[in-house]
């Protein structure tokens, strides 16, 4: 059973969400066509190390990356894009090369990758995801984590042709 909980909180942020997508949004289903692509975030190009090598893992594991990369307008999921991954872990800094791999998307757009634990450092535990093959415009995430004990992490793409 769900419980609904109304507080200060709930309210500010559902009210904010009614501003974002206006009431048709409440109404009317998001519509894929008009799906917007993702910006690159600040700071998400970090450390990137160009042509880091497609990896099974990173490291140990222990902590999973994962998202999805879909196509800006329909939507549609990318099949075969290359994401790099890299973070300041337990077993090495952002800025070195064991904390750098890549993973493929699969059919259904979606990717995941192990990786040692996530570790704050200037106070954020955060990750760095970037789309960067060239078919579709680069794309740098750096998605901050809810608390350094956290096990994994999501980040996804809408990617728009270059």
């Amino acid at each position: 059973m769900t419980i609904a909980v109304l507080n200060r909180r709930n309210l500010l942020a559902a009210g904010g969400s009614v501003l974002v997508t206006g009431v048709s949004g409440l109404l009317f289903p998001a519509r894929a066509q008009g799906l917007a692509p993702t910006l690159s975030m600040q700071g998400g190009s970090n450390n990137y190390r160009a042509g880091a090598p497609t990896v099974d893992r990173i490291g140990k594991g222990g902590f999973w990356m994962s998202g999805t990369v879909r196509r800006a307008g329909d939507g549609a999921p990318l099949v075969g894009q290359r994401i790099q991954i890299w973070a300041h872990t337990t077993e090495g800094r952002e800025h070195e090369p064991q904390s750098h791999g890549a993973t493929l998307t699969d059919k259904n757009g979606a990717f995941r990758l192990e990786m040692p634990q996530i570790i704050p450092v200037f106070g954020q535990p955060h990750g760095h995801l970037a789309y960067d093959s060239g078919e579709f415009k680069t794309v740098f995430l750096r998605p901050v984590m809810r608390s350094a004990k956290d096990t994994s992490l999501e980040a996804h793409f809408v990617l728009q042709p270059v």
